[in-house]
């Protein structure tokens, strides 16, 4: 009997933080009040869990800690992002990593995230021309995956970041930002390797698009951002 009552404590335990995320219907209009370090969301979208090219990290993260919800501006930014990246990579399942909490405020450890207008989106993988995408799946250890300077993964220098992806996702998802009146306002990505990025067949342009790539960051934060690109959203 203890044992069953235990049991059921734990699947409680467990169940309870996700009913918001269960039962959660995007609907209406969402407020940013704030910032992206100081500040908090009213009337949360909470991004799909999957698509038909794209799928949020981490079961645990999404339903448990609900870190999934942005402003409803943002939704639509990227959910045509995907749609349109369908055309040039068809056969690749993107990951959106982190958001924000469903009211917004503090997510540890992030320092922003906190008015619905930051999104983490995992760094895709290849090995020469092939996809890598089992790394993809292990949920929030992704983002303990380290990288070497010129985006190989320090355990097995064969993989290596695929830049070519994360460059044409940021210039979309700035170029649907545009539509809604916003813009891509930063981009934190380990800054050792903006040199891979922007050696890519679209880095040029993404040079060139005005996107601001952070610069400078405390060493320990640097090394957090070689396994995903942290991205901040601005009303224009």
């Amino acid at each position: 009997m203890k044992k069953f009552l235990l049991i059921v404590f734990f699947i409680a335990l467990v169940m309870v933080p996700s009913i918001p995320q269960i039962f959660h219907s995007n609907s209406g209009i969402s407020t940013s009040v704030g910032t992206v370090a100081k500040g908090k969301l009213l009337n949360g979208f909470k991004m799909p869990y999957r698509g038909d090219n794209f799928k949020y990290f981490s079961l645990v993260d999404y339903f448990i800690f609900g870190r999934c919800y942005v402003h409803s501006d943002i939704y639509d930014i990227v959910i045509n992002s995907y749609k349109e990246l369908e055309q040039y990579y068809p056969d690749y399942k993107f990951r959106i990593m982190e958001c924000s909490s469903k009211e917004g405020g503090k997510t540890f450890p992030h320092k922003t995230h906190q008015n619905g207008t930051s999104i983490d989106f995992m760094t895709p993988l290849k090995k020469g021309d092939k996809v890598i995408s089992r790394y993809d799946r292990i949920g929030i250890w992704r983002y303990l995956m380290e990288f070497d300077a010129d985006g190989k993964k320090r355990l097995n220098k064969k993989i290596e970041i695929d830049f070519e992806k994360v460059a044409k996702h940021i210039l979309v998802l700035d170029k649907f930002s545009r539509q809604k009146a916003y813009c891509v306002k930063k981009v934190i990505l380990e800054t050792n390797l903006k040199d891979e990025l922007f050696a890519t067949k679209y880095g040029e342009e993404l040079k060139n698009s005005g996107i601001y790539f952070v610069k400078s960051l405390p060493k320990r934060i640097n090394e957090l951002h070689d396994d995903h690109y942290h991205i901040d959203f601005e009303k224009l």
